[in-house]
């Protein structure tokens, strides 16, 4: 049949770049060939949404799927099935595995092991380290390179860039946005002290001026050497401050974590489950990162989805890991917070999907319009569920928000026009691709 559609998304209410209203979505090659008022009878296969809601493909552009090294805990396969079953249609994997991916070999490692087993597409960041400094600008134009991450402050794993002379360095070598973790490694050692038995401590020793000193420093150097920078989970008011007044230079990522979660009622719950590097913070700082998203300030959302086995997070504090896993949590929580009327979906597209692919540059992702990639997260935002463990599909098995009841919830994700998971069900093979990024050369679009 000339003109035939592969996929035909018949009915839903879609979220475009002009609005929300009821249109079909015609795909061809897996690609958005027509929106509007399609022939279902010209279409190979036909989705009803009629009902539900149909938004860009989500991206979590922060999780760390593990592999290699902590296959016991996550690697890409489960790890990429834990966020189709999410909505999550794209991920940007972190290099802080064993060994850590710092060079062109680990990327192209990376890139092998997840050829046939992820479920959606990917890319990696290469971590910055005092070795690879002279090397930074190549390796960012690397296929399959979502960038570089530095790590200011100590977390999961062995990168760590703590000093000014090599700071400044990463920041002068290289063009692409940088993604920094920044908490502030002198004043961590200066104040370990302060950590007890109790898991609540964990946030008084990596304070709120532990977040504040590194931005502070990151900007001054940031400014220097004309670098743009992506600010990773800021949790606290006075970053927000900070990165206000850097707009030039700076974007900001929160999770939904950071959003959910607040302490001390956290530590109480959950214990050890709730730490996680920048810890969770009071209602204040709370209050503070709503007012960054409403405001617009926020750019990104992701869920820096760091998964640890229940053995591993039993160990009490502080023995225990910093981490929790969260790529399959994403979407439900955030279109509780929209039935709450704590944000509009259009927001939620424009931090989940619209804006990664604007911060990052990725090729033909992030919005539903004609020849961009046909990826869909289709929800209800009727739905009610409760979210429980034996629903979440990464290896480690467990979940924060275990027992809490949310209202939306993702009904089926697509990707290049194939419907990978529906239902609660993944669907056909594992087909992701590797994404692609307007600067690096030889993009595939």
């Amino acid at each position: 049949m000339p003109g035939a559609f592969d996929l035909l998304i018949r009915g839903g209410s879609c979220v475009t770049p002009s609005g929300i209203g009821e249109a079909d979505v015609g795909v061809i090659g897996g690609r958005i060939a027509a929106i509007g008022a399609l022939d279902p009878r010209r279409a190979a296969e036909v989705f009803d949404a009629r009902g539900l809601h149909v938004l860009p493909g989500v991206i979590d552009s922060h999780v760390h799927f593990r592999e290699p090294g902590g296959e016991h805990k996550e690697d890409l396969a489960t790890g990429s099935a834990a966020a189709v079953l999410g909505g999550v249609t794209a991920v940007f994997d972190m290099p802080n595995t064993s060994p850590s991916v710092t060079g062109v070999a680990d990327l192209a490692r990376k890139c092998r092991a997840a050829k046939g087993r992820v479920w959606c597409d990917i890319a990696f960041f290469v971590g910055a380290t005092a070795d690879n400094v002279e090397e930074l600008a190549r390796l960012e134009q690397e296929p399959a390179c979502a960038g570089v991450k530095l790590f200011m402050g100590s977390s999961t794993g062995s990168l760590l860039v703590e000093d000014d002379a090599t700071l400044a360095a990463v920041l002068g070598n290289g063009s692409r946005r940088l993604m920094v973790h920044a908490e502030d490694e002198a004043r961590l050692r200066a104040r370990k002290g302060m950590l007890s038995a109790e898991p609540a401590s964990h946030a008084d020793w990596r304070d709120a001026e532990t977040a504040a000193q590194a931005v502070r420093r990151l900007l001054a150097f940031a400014r220097g050497q004309g670098r743009r920078v992506h600010v990773a989970h800021a949790s606290t008011a006075d970053e927000m401050t900070l990165l206000a007044q850097a707009r030039d230079i700076a974007t900001v990522e929160v999770t939904p974590h950071h959003l959910t979660l607040t302490a001390p009622d956290a530590y109480r719950r959950l214990g050890t489950r709730a730490v996680v590097n920048p810890p969770v913070r009071d209602a204040a700082h709370v209050a503070a990162l709503w007012e960054a998203v409403r405001s617009g300030l926020v750019d990104t959302l992701g869920s820096d989805h760091a998964p640890h086995t229940i053995e591993e997070k039993a160990k009490g504090f502080p023995g225990a890991p910093s981490g929790m896993p969260g790529v399959q949590t994403l979407v439900p929580l955030m279109l509780d917070h929209v039935n709450a009327g704590r944000l509009s979906l259009q927001r939620f597209v424009d931090l989940a999907s619209a804006g990664p692919a604007r911060v990052f540059g990725i090729a033909g992702k992030g919005r539903i319009a004609q020849g961009y990639d046909a990826d869909f997260t289709i929800v209800d935002l009727a739905a009610s569920r409760t979210i429980a463990d034996h629903w979440i599909a990464s290896r480690c098995g467990w979940t924060p928000y275990a027992g809490m009841t949310v209202k939306g919830w993702p009904v089926a994700t697509v990707i290049r026009g194939r419907v990978v998971a529906r239902d609660g069900a993944l669907a056909g093979d594992p087909a992701g691709e590797a994404l692609s990024f307007l600067e690096v050369p030889g993009h595939r679009r």
